[in-house]
């Protein structure tokens, strides 16, 4: 017997992901879910995924394996500098623009990763902002938000492998990342200098209301999007919007460069970047 859910076991755990999270799971994502799902059967002592379907849902074990199962389906990749285009035009636009425009006696830059993930998006932009602005005069503040309280827990710790830092330029290695004392174990953490810029919290982005400030100078929300129906990704972005303030730069993933496209409140100045004008 293959180790498959049942059709109508996937089926239920695709209507409640995607009620809860946003996230579609058709078909084709079947062998990815199952995949990632079969460390949950090992970690409950089960036999196999048709055991574990029933667990959840014909005996009661839901609730209690609810936050592991969004945690193991919503998971995905993330990179130091990805798209690096963005971060260009962090340091050579979007901040000294922020400042120009910022109200006298408020020199604080906030910034929201909306799909933190295991913080490397956050922590890229604490690297770049750190290196553009005078702290002392333009404290730095950056929130940085996921569904998955695994990968919370993760980016809090701001400890990741040597290989996934590679794309971090070799000057900001060695001014905000310390390596392991024990080589072999091949891992770095972020400096504490950075780590105390930035807050991770839980955020489900198909919520009503998002418990932040209304004063982000910028948001990212990058490569989250792709996953959510065109209504969901309006609403999601209506949404992301009130928490701008005016003049302030929305930042949406290259796969995303039309999501944005119909804000009102909001004029395009790149493909993939919006900027909030009223």
């Amino acid at each position: 017997m293959l180790d498959q859910l049942k059709e109508e076991h996937f089926l239920k755990l695709a209507r409640l992901i995607e009620d809860h999270s946003g996230i579609k799971l058709p078909a084709v994502k079947r062998t990815m879910v199952e995949g990632r799902l079969r460390k949950r059967v090992r970690h409950l002592g089960l036999s196999n995924l048709h055991e574990y379907g029933n667990a959840i849902f014909n005996e009661g074990r839901l609730n209690d394996e609810f936050i592991h199962l969004i945690d193991c389906v919503t998971t995905n990749k993330t990179d130091f500098f990805r798209e690096p285009e963005h971060f260009d035009f962090l340091r050579g636009q979007a901040i000294p623009e922020v400042l120009r425009n910022r109200p006298s006696g408020d020199g604080r830059l906030r910034f929201w990763s909306a799909a933190a993930s295991i913080g490397a998006e956050a922590y890229t932009i604490a690297m770049v902002a750190a290196d553009t602005v005078n702290m002392t005069k333009h404290p730095i503040s950056i929130l940085g938000t996921d569904i998955s309280t695994e990968t919370i827990v993760h980016a809090r710790r701001a400890v990741y492998s040597s290989e996934m830092i590679e794309s971090v330029p070799e000057p900001f290695q060695k001014r905000y990342l310390m390596r392991a004392r024990n080589a072999a174990r091949g891992e770095v953490r972020i400096v504490p200098e950075l780590r105390q810029l930035a807050t991770f919290e839980h955020l489900n982005l198909m919520d009503v209301n998002y418990p932040a400030d209304r004063n982000f100078d910028v948001i990212f929300c990058r490569n989250v999007l792709i996953y959510f129906a065109k209504a969901t990704q309006d609403a999601v972005l209506r949404r992301l919007c009130l928490h701008l303030r005016k003049g302030g730069f929305l930042i949406l993933g290259h796969s995303e460069s039309l999501a944005g496209a119909a804000l009102g409140d909001m004029n395009q100045v790149a493909p993939t970047i919006f900027q909030r004008w009223r």
